[in-house]
């Protein structure tokens, strides 16, 4: 069952069209992450789907029932912004209560709801702080306990954890799925951090310019991407993306033989690797030159330099001098390829 469809959304300030032509079905209770760079449309499209935008085309139908022409209380959605938007002269206990407040319902009703959601966010004994008595994390939680309270059919999260420190923030990711899943409520999470979007999401919509690049799951996008654009844009370091040719079934410039890969044209070929792909050891096809060695606790990234080309390479446990000729290798069934013209994926 479709729980949200957007259809032919576009949006434009002025001249300037921010969405183009978004179509998107998201299924009930799934977790949908939408990455991008800033200034891509990912909280412009949030906000249209919570009213808080008019569309300049298209249709917006959340459970079968078209939204876009309600006023935004009328649409049972709720919106978590990046700047939490807690009363500050309020307690916990009346934030958390307020939208049930404006909602006319009973006193009775709101103070078990309450309870109920203070409870579940691990905030009952912060219910008469004020949001300046709690951390940046707490805070957050109160602002997703308003939303909840509410029980809407959607949540829209605007960059939620932007504002918390590293480690708050890998806490809090799990916090959401794990709300998120006990509360079965169809989820839209707007993030430019791809490490968020791969640890959280059912399915990612990766967005570029107000365009869809790609939609699917965190592997599918990881490990086919369809573009040089999404392969580049997840993962850490960013792919390896390299000229390349093929002549007479041999890939240039390793000079490699693959017998599994087809093209007519290959003049506008450029070949992707994953640094993790790329491995280094004593008896390696290839020689190259190391030009950097960069430590992140877990692992070393080496930069090397193979035929003037500047490959990096993750994952590896010790570090390499300046100038140290090493030997690496790399196989077929870990190539990806792009049309350079279009950037987009081949095979």
């Amino acid at each position: 069952m479709n729980s949200l469809y957007l259809n032919k959304i576009i949006k434009s300030f002025g001249k300037t069209e921010v969405l183009k032509n978004i179509t998107l079905e998201l299924n009930e209770n799934e977790l949908l992450v939408i990455l991008g760079p800033s200034g891509c449309g990912k909280s412009t499209l949030l906000r249209l789907i919570a009213g808080l935008e008019d569309l300049s085309s298209g249709e917006i139908y959340l459970n079968d029932k078209r939204i876009d022409r309600l006023e935004p209380k009328d649409r049972n959605v709720a919106m978590v912004f990046q700047n939490y938007s807690l009363y500050p002269h309020m307690t916990v206990e009346k934030n958390l209560g307020f939208p049930l407040k404006i909602a006319k319902e009973k006193k009775e009703v709101i103070k078990e709801k309450v309870i109920n959601t203070a409870e579940m966010l691990g905030l009952t004994d912060k219910l008469l702080n004020k949001p300046s008595e709690l951390s940046g994390g707490q805070r957050q939680r109160v602002a997703l306990g308003r939303a909840i309270i509410r029980k809407p059919d959607i949540f829209l999260l605007d960059e939620p954890l932007s504002n918390l420190d590293a480690d708050l923030r890998v806490k809090m990711r799990a916090e959401i799925v794990r709300i998120q899943q006990k509360l079965n409520t169809t989820t839209i999470h707007v993030t430019h951090d791809q490490a968020e979007a791969l640890s959280m999401a059912d399915r990612i919509l990766l967005l570029n310019n107000g365009k869809i690049v790609q939609l699917g799951t965190p592997e599918e996008l990881y490990k086919k991407p369809n573009s040089v654009f999404a392969a580049q844009f997840i993962g850490f370091p960013k792919m390896n993306i390299i000229d390349a040719t093929i002549e007479n079934k041999y890939l240039m410039p390793f000079g490699m033989q693959v017998e599994s890969f087809q093209i007519d044209d290959n003049s506008n070929l450029l070949m992707g690797i994953r640094p993790e792909d790329i491995s280094l050891h004593n008896n390696g096809q290839f020689q190259a030159k190391v030009t950097a060695s960069e430590y992140f606790g877990e692992q070393y990234i080496i930069t090397i330099v193979y035929n003037g080309i500047e490959l990096k390479i993750s994952g590896c446990q010790q570090p390499k001098k300046i100038s140290e000729t090493v030997t690496f290798s790399v196989s077929e069934s870990s190539m990806h390829f792009f049309n350079k013209q279009t950037g987009l994926r081949i095979g």
